[in-house]
């Protein structure tokens, strides 16, 4: 959900340069439904599993069953980080909240200048928000470079660390 708040800071003038990973807010009403309903059973089932989160990600297979929703390469996520991750989003107080406030809400504004770059990254293979909404990112925010990131899922930061650090950084002049 960062993503999204990212470019609502940037389409406010909060920012310098940006870099905004797969974000969310440019969805059909189709996607939106498909997106909230996956995240929000994924959420239920992560929960009740919590008690044996930790045993269920030291397997590549209980990885992939897990976060294939996340990830293009769910196997190759490490223990430590899918673990993390999982056990955060079951202890989140309020996701159902936010989640609900985020689908329901507006979606994401245009921007017609930033005072700082915009990049967007986007994984080709996002199961959340979907590479077709790419699109109407590009239509709102009509200044950002759009980047995409070959074999990959909602988190490039899993599926392709390097070139998500490498992008970040190019994107921000460091």
């Amino acid at each position: 959900m960062g993503a999204r708040i990212v470019l609502e800071l940037a389409r406010r003038g909060a920012t310098g340069s940006t870099v905004s990973l797969d974000p969310g807010g440019f969805w059909s009403p189709h996607h939106v439904r498909i997106s909230s309903a996956s995240l929000a059973v994924s959420v239920r089932l992560v929960r009740f599993l919590r008690p044996a989160l930790r045993t269920l990600m030291r397997s590549a297979a209980g990885r992939t069953a897990l976060l294939a929703q996340f990830s293009a390469r769910p196997w190759a996520v490490p223990a430590s980080a899918a673990t993390a991750e999982l056990q955060s989003l079951a202890t989140a107080k309020h996701f159902d909240r936010v989640l609900r406030e985020l689908v329901e809400g507006p979606t994401q504004a245009r921007a017609d200048s930033t005072p700082g770059t915009i990049t967007i990254g986007w994984g080709r293979q996002d199961r959340v928000c979907f590479p077709s909404q790419a699109k109407l990112a590009q239509e709102r925010f009509p200044q950002a470079k759009l980047h995409w990131f070959e074999r990959c899922g909602h988190f490039p930061h899993w599926d392709v660390p390097a070139k998500t650090v490498n992008l970040i950084l190019s994107s921000t002049g460091r």
